[in-house]
């Protein structure tokens, strides 16, 4: 995927909780595509378990990584009540998150 200057990619990394039901993923990978790519100023969204062999992943069962058009996108959408639902969703069934912003 090529990326425009200025734009920026917000990568989210999940543990799930023990306490997680087995179609917890698919339903955060469900509420993501539902209700973020509706943001103004995200461009895409892409979600889902790890499926390397590397075994590289630290604990962590499933990504998430939206595409912005700028910073100020980015900034716009961390308020944005259809990313507050799904943020609220991946912590109540999360045991660890850690988020990455990075410039494309």
């Amino acid at each position: 995927m090529a990326f425009g200057a200025g734009e920026v990619v917000h990568v989210v990394l999940v543990e799930w909780a023990e306490s997680a039901g087995a179609d917890t993923a698919e339903q955060a990978s469900a509420r993501s595509t539902e209700k973020l790519t509706s943001i103004d100023g995200v461009l895409s969204v892409t979600s889902g378990p790890n499926i390397g062999d590397e075994d590289l992943q630290g604990g962590f069962d499933w990504m998430l990584a939206v595409h912005f058009r700028d910073k100020a996108a980015l900034d716009g959408y961390l308020p944005d009540p259809q990313h507050v639902e799904v943020a609220t969703f991946l912590q109540e069934s999360a045991a660890r998150i850690v988020v990455f912003d990075v410039a494309a």
